[in-house]
């Protein structure tokens, strides 16, 4: 396995795709060439790692990262179309760009293949993360060569770093909602009117009691502390 990506340039390969059911050739020169791209490697679609954390991630902070001037953030896998496809469906992302290397000949040609025949899946990417300026890797994290599936440098936070140290990553709001609610509405505008993005779950009255002890909507939790209902919130945002 090739360790040190940068300064590699992308080679030219027409990759077959899957878009709306149809079959679509992306080369890689219209996904690489006079454009600044942050690009993942990941061992395959559906797996435990790459599903709830790795592209998740990387969809969130897309944003972040555009806001920097990156044109585009781009998940390579050795799978074939079709898998790719249902693969971005269910992850529910609009920020992230699929692209199968369904022969493995991009993941082979950046010397990161490598054998998963003991899971069972054949060749497979290895896992890491690089910035394309041009068709050129200008910096690479490349997850170290240990057992197991580490998942330690090719995170999309490490590279919002290397882009800017100073970025901060957007927020990560949850809130316990009703329909109906016009509470829930207020905040909901509070948040939207900030710009910042929220989770939204279904405030049952067991669910309310176990997270604040309490039976009513909205409940709002930012960045993994307790906020409080609707009034809270406008306090909380306030002071921001």
């Amino acid at each position: 396995m090739n360790t040190n990506l940068e300064g590699k340039k992308i080679p030219s390969i027409t990759l077959r795709t899957r878009e709306n059911g149809a079959w679509k050739d992306v080369t890689t020169d219209e996904v690489f060439k006079g454009k600044k791209v942050v690009a993942f490697g990941l061992p395959g679609a559906f797996t435990p790692t790459c599903s709830s954390s790795h592209v998740p991630r990387y969809d969130e902070l897309a944003p972040a990262l555009k806001a920097l001037g990156v044109d585009a953030v781009v998940c390579i896998s050795v799978n074939d179309a079709f898998v790719m496809e249902e693969w971005g469906k269910a992850q529910g992302t609009s920020n992230v760009q699929y692209l199968p290397d369904g022969n493995g000949e991009l993941t082979s040609a950046l010397g990161m293949l490598v054998d998963k025949r003991n899971l069972g899946f054949g060749q497979r990417s290895w896992r890491y993360s690089m910035l394309v300026e041009d068709g050129v890797v200008t910096k690479a994290f490349v997850e170290p060569e240990v057992e197991g599936d580490p998942f330690q440098v090719s995170d999309a936070d490490t590279m919002l770093r290397f882009l800017d140290p100073k970025a901060k990553a957007p927020h990560d709001v949850l809130m316990f909602t009703k329909p109906g609610c016009g509470f829930c509405t207020k905040a909901k505008k509070l948040l939207d009117d900030r710009g910042w993005k929220y989770d939204e779950v279904a405030g049952t009255p067991r669910r309310l009691r176990a997270i604040s002890a309490k039976g009513t909507t909205p409940q709002v939790f930012i960045d993994g502390q307790y906020v409080g209902g609707c009034d809270e919130l406008e306090a909380y945002l306030a002071k921001q």
